[in-house]
């Protein structure tokens, strides 16, 4: 036979439960009030550290471009790219006109200065971009030259020269001794590319890859 238990020992019995159960609820809610926390500084941390690197980013740009234009791309808001004020926007790069007149090689020194070259063209597509803001009683040098005489054409960034991309104005180029290229208009075909020689002042393009932050 069981004994019966006495009333103090139930009383006893049901206290400790209780606390039991209450211990287990605070442990619970503390764990989730940790599990918050830290579920809501690791977004702050992360954005924080995003946040430094973009400012350093733009820093080390401040050498070259004291102002930046920047747009966002795609759907993260954090996906901005940049190119330097007034520079002009196309797919990857970014675009200067020069308007002062100087040498291939001085104009090639210019560009470096602002952290760029001078324009190297891919495509059909980038030249018909570059054209719309260019003025038709001016001459632009290209980083596209050909130092040995031997037309041995180069680009300024070490792009390999593909002849199938190129724009040339009919029976150009057509001087040994005119090593440099420059992009100028001529009534009966337009836009096209012309050798000339690297010495004579032109206008000039330079290019850069966009900034992105």
């Amino acid at each position: 036979m069981v004994p019966e238990e006495e009333p103090q020992d139930r009383e006893k019995g049901l206290w400790w439960f209780q606390l039991k159960v209450w211990s287990m609820a605070v442990v619970s809610i503390l764990l989730l009030s940790v599990c918050f926390t830290v579920s809501s500084v690791v977004p702050h941390n992360f954005m924080y550290s995003k946040t430094v690197k973009r400012l350093s980013k733009l820093r080390e740009y401040q050498q070259y471009h004291p102002s930046l234009t920047c747009v966002m791309e795609g759907k993260d808001i954090e996906d901005w790219s940049c190119c330097p004020t007034p520079w002009t926007s196309f797919q990857s790069s970014c675009y200067f006109i020069s308007t002062g007149m100087q040498s291939w090689t001085k104009s090639q020194k210019n560009c470096s200065v602002m952290g760029a070259d001078l324009v190297v063209i891919n495509t059909r597509e980038e030249q018909d971009f570059i054209i719309q803001n260019l003025k038709r009683n001016s001459s632009y040098f290209l980083g596209l030259s050909d130092p040995g005489g031997r037309r041995h054409w180069q680009w300024v960034d070490q792009t390999p020269y593909n002849e199938n991309v190129t724009f040339w104005h009919s029976g150009e180029p057509n001087n040994l001794d005119e090593r440099c290229a420059i992009i100028n208009f001529r009534s009966s075909e337009e836009w096209g590319w012309n050798d000339i020689h690297c010495h004579v002042p032109q206008k000039s393009i330079c290019k850069m890859k966009k900034i992105y932050i």
